[in-house]
């Protein structure tokens, strides 16, 4: 079974490794949409995989070091790209949580998803 809850964040950042003249290379800001999947066997007594509560609370503190930040000068995101990104998030949580997936959304309409190293 396969859960996820959805976080959101305000952040600005530009991309430092897109061509010049590209409209990415300027500073910009996204309203980022984060879901952390996680997956597990239903507990037979609870009904559920995991209390949503306890993603939440291993996930804030992620979210914390993001919003309103420029991500440019967060360690490890010197070229935040929402590939990078995924990957910043995943390698935060998945001690604390049997992930499946991180996706990530810049926009209503583009994103990624990351499913760890394969």
């Amino acid at each position: 079974m396969e859960i996820f809850r959805e976080f959101t964040f305000e952040a600005a950042h530009r991309l430092p490794q897109v061509p010049a003249g590209h409209k990415c290379a300027r500073l910009h800001g996204h309203s980022y949409r984060i879901e952390v999947h996680v997956t597990g066997t239903v507990d037979p007594t609870m009904g559920w995989v995991m209390d949503f509560a306890d993603v939440k609370a291993a996930v804030n503190p992620v979210i914390a070091e993001l919003d309103h930040y420029y991500l440019n000068e967060v360690p490890g995101l010197e070229n935040p790209t929402s590939e990078n990104l995924a990957r910043w998030t995943w390698d935060r949580l998945a001690a604390t949580l049997p992930l499946s997936a991180i996706v990530v959304r810049e926009t209503c309409t583009s994103g990624c998803v990351y499913r760890g190293q394969r």
